[in-house]
């Protein structure tokens, strides 16, 4: 039995579960493609959880995943609310260092931008929002949406995160 499934099957807290992925998958980047596995093959409990790790594992190590960006996108909407919330934020965290390969992400993104979810709706915006900041390619096309969402945003947390984005965006 591999090590990610070992853990995710133990007796372990889930917190303490995810602390455990995470620090594994950041010291042998291999064990990603076993997350990746398990995102298609899981139960939604084991889908959520590894979402939850790939999130904290892309925002220092973004790199171990862009092998794996198309099959993420492919899972941005998927049913079960934790893998709505660690995807995006995944994606987002990888806009940084690789803004061109996570374009793609976009249209998927914007279909959770109407999720009754606030924290949905705020990964995605988070999502979106570092996208926007770090390709210059697509800013011209995402601000004017950026501004249609902050008027329809009823939720403050989601606005701000779009008009943080317009903010810097307007600094460039």
């Amino acid at each position: 039995m591999s090590l990610i499934k070992q853990i995710l099957q133990s007796e372990k807290k889930p917190k303490e579960k995810v602390v455990l992925l995470v620090e594994n998958v950041k010291k042998e980047k291999t064990l990603f493609g076993e997350l990746m596995e398990i995102l298609k093959t899981g139960s939604d409990v084991e889908k959520g959880t590894v979402a939850e790790v790939m999130k904290h594992v892309t925002k220092e190590k973004p790199k171990i995943a862009i092998p794996y960006i198309n099959e993420m996108i492919e899972y941005i909407n998927y049913k079960a609310p934790r893998v709505k919330w660690g995807i995006p934020e995944s994606i987002g965290n990888m806009a940084q260092k690789f803004p061109k390969e996570v374009e793609k992400a976009v249209p998927k993104l914007f279909l959770n931008t109407k999720d009754k979810s606030t924290v949905v709706r705020w990964c995605a915006a988070f999502a979106l929002s570092e996208i926007a900041i770090n390709n210059s390619k697509l800013q011209k096309e995402l601000i004017p949406k950026f501004v249609i969402m902050v008027k329809k945003e009823q939720n403050n947390g989601v606005k701000n995160v779009y008009l943080k984005a317009i903010k810097i965006l307007e600094k460039k």
